[in-house]
């Protein structure tokens, strides 16, 4: 069996009677890139903290290759940690940046400049020990702040939302960058950010946070196409909603009254869902499919005629918004980026539909 390079077991911080994080558990194995995925103030620095050891549990366990680093101060965890800020030192060359920390263990100076050299090849920066910090770009310092820590060969690696202070141009270069650092170091990193986009496109698994608890723990996959509960369709991706209340079930397959009147079918997943729930849908706007009659959309479960209201153009990820014939609210529909609908205009009336597959429904959490 396998140890986790990181395991939190019923992790709980509160601050007098505020809960942060409420009965929070988790395993990362060996070389993995992990996530934790939320909105401003959900509690995921507050796990972070814990782990590095600036703040202690109220309850519960952390344990670092199968040893508990509870009663270890942070300068004792084999775990590092890179800042938004990155918090390098503006007085010192990137060399003597990196090898700071091989410096206060005591390092000897051949050992540090042998090490540094290394770190500095593998993140491809070969030739910059003697630049000072302003004369690197966004980039470059973001995989400096990396080798600093990585050069003290931490167990885990956290990583407190490193992009953040980036341009979005450079934000999505990082992404990759970092996938490929992690990679190439084969060190388990743990990744906090409120950026959807940063935890699909890197993570092997990511936890998605609300309120200091875990909704899901999955792959990007997953999460994006079998959300366990209404926070994670919601907060992952994008989705039309409708609310309603279920008027038939069979098997997983169900109907539902929007409140604005429709008939829409869903599905379940496996999930308790009930004739005369209060319910709710959430639909992908690509799984919506475009027609120009009835006949193109026929074999669907659901099928509506509309208007275009609007067109988002956003290259691949265009949308146009549809104000549905029979009433209710706008539906939001992937722009195909060729073919027949790749052009249409503000005005234009198009027939929609989508497989009750498509739908995952929850019922609405009530008292």
């Amino acid at each position: 069996m396998t140890i986790p390079d990181l395991e939190c077991t019923d992790l709980t911080k509160r601050f007098g009677d505020t809960s942060a994080v409420e009965n929070v558990s988790f395993e990362v194995p060996p070389g993995s890139f992990f996530s934790i995925l939320g909105p401003s103030g959900c509690g995921k620095t507050t796990i972070m903290r814990m782990i590095a050891g600036f703040l202690a549990p109220t309850s519960g366990d952390i344990r670092i290759k199968g040893r508990s680093v509870l009663d270890a101060p942070p300068n004792k965890r084999p775990v590092n940690m890179v800042f938004q800020h990155l918090a390098l030192f503006p007085m010192m060359n990137i060399a003597d940046n990196i090898g700071y920390g091989l410096r206060r263990q005591g390092v000897s100076k051949p050992e540090i400049t042998r090490k540094v050299g290394e770190v500095l090849e593998r993140i491809g920066l070969p030739d910059i020990g003697e630049r000072k910090v302003d004369e690197l770009s966004g980039g470059q310092k973001q995989r400096v702040a990396i080798a600093r820590c990585m050069v003290l060969e931490p167990d885990v690696l956290l990583l407190d939302e490193p992009l953040g202070a980036l341009d979005l141009k450079l934000r999505e270069h990082m992404k990759i960058e970092l996938k490929a650092l992690q990679s190439a170091f084969d060190t388990t990193f743990v990744y906090i950010t409120h950026d959807q986009s940063e935890a699909l496109v890197m993570s092997d698994n990511i936890a998605v946070m609300n309120a200091g608890r875990f909704e899901q723990i999955g792959s990007a996959r997953d999460l994006y196409y079998r959300p366990e509960t209404p926070f994670v369709a919601s907060f992952v991706g994008d989705s039309n909603r409708w609310r309603g209340r279920v008027v038939s079930v069979s098997g997983d397959n169900l109907r539902l009254r929007s409140e604005s009147g429709l008939d829409l079918c869903g599905n379940s997943h496996g999930r308790p869902v009930s004739d005369g729930d209060e319910a709710e849908i959430f639909v992908r706007p690509e799984a919506i499919r475009l027609g120009r009659g009835e006949a193109d959309i026929a074999h669907f479960d659901n099928r509506l005629s509309g208007r275009v209201t609007s067109l988002l153009f956003n290259g691949a990820a265009s949308r146009i918004l549809l104000r549905p014939d029979s009433g209710g609210e706008e539906i939001e529909v992937a722009l195909p980026q060729s073919g027949e609908f790749a052009h249409l205009s503000r005005g234009d009336t198009v027939h929609v539909g989508w497989s009750s597959d498509q739908g995952n429904c929850f019922a609405t959490e009530t008292g």
